[in-house]
């Protein structure tokens, strides 16, 4: 293995060892972000890691991509398809909410019911890992995690991070060493939390220039976008904590 991958094999394996579980979970979204960390917990533990794909109304390449690569990587995996779940779900949420004088008009804005999908498949996820004792590793990388670009009790509800240190072409670059297929590394980025949506897109920015200014700070990009990556830092700052306690009061 290479200088990038070796210690963060050694750090997954360390965690679980210190750990009383029995191996690890990994969410396969066909991305190259899942397949990195898939990738990384298996070389950790061989043959206690399992891949769980969890399509929800998802577009259907990315199960293929998914399949793609835990036959590359010849991983065991389990399918746990959510469309009905989230259809019986979510028709009871918006029928439940409309029901409220403060419920807002639109009950089908899509950011609310789209994330109702992340939060189905880390349930699906922890039932997995408590029923076999393992622990569910997370996907997401330090772009995302600086802005917030993850859903929270959705996949940001996770175990341990092995890529939240590294950037988005940080995670390409060692999913080229680790061996993960061209098409995956190549794929455009995407949560899927609906067909067709794309991160950049819905960022408003590259990865390229969010790693500029995560590198070399808001003079690496221009003041309106500076201001635009703060600002999403700032307001998510509550995915990165735990929630606040009042202080014990003092006699």
């Amino acid at each position: 293995m290479t200088s990038l991958a070796e210690p963060l094999t050694s750090w997954v394996r360390r965690h679980v060892g210190g750990t009383s579980a029995d191996g690890l979970v990994v969410g396969l979204s066909g991305g190259v972000d899942s397949a990195t960390v898939l990738r990384l917990c298996q070389l950790a533990m061989p043959d206690a890691v399992v891949g769980v794909l969890l399509p929800c109304h998802s577009d259907p390449q990315d199960a293929t991509d998914a399949r793609l690569v835990a036959d590359h990587f010849d991983l065991p995996t389990v399918t746990m398809n959510l469309d009905a779940v989230y259809d019986t779900l979510s028709a009871e949420l918006r029928a439940s909410l409309g029901k409220l004088s403060q419920a807002p008009e639109d009950l089908e804005s899509r950011l609310p019911l789209a994330n109702v999908k992340p939060r189905l498949r880390m349930t699906s996820l922890y039932f997995v890992a408590n029923a076999m004792n393992y622990l569910v590793a997370g996907t997401g990388n330090r772009s995302e995690l600086a802005i917030g670009y993850y859903t929270k009790y959705g996949d940001g509800g996770v175990d341990l991070l092995p890529i939240g240190n590294l950037l988005k072409d940080e995670v390409q670059d060692l999913a080229r060493e680790l061996g993960v297929p061209t098409p995956i590394i190549d794929k455009p980025p995407s949560a899927g939390l609906w067909v067709g949506q794309k991160d950049e897109t819905e960022m408003g920015f590259s990865y390229t220039e969010l790693a500029s200014y995560l590198r070399d700070g808001p003079e690496a990009v221009s003041p309106k976008l500076a201001q635009r990556i703060e600002r999403l830092t700032h307001s998510s700052g509550h995915k990165r904590v735990l929630p606040p306690r009042p202080p014990l009061a003092t006699a």
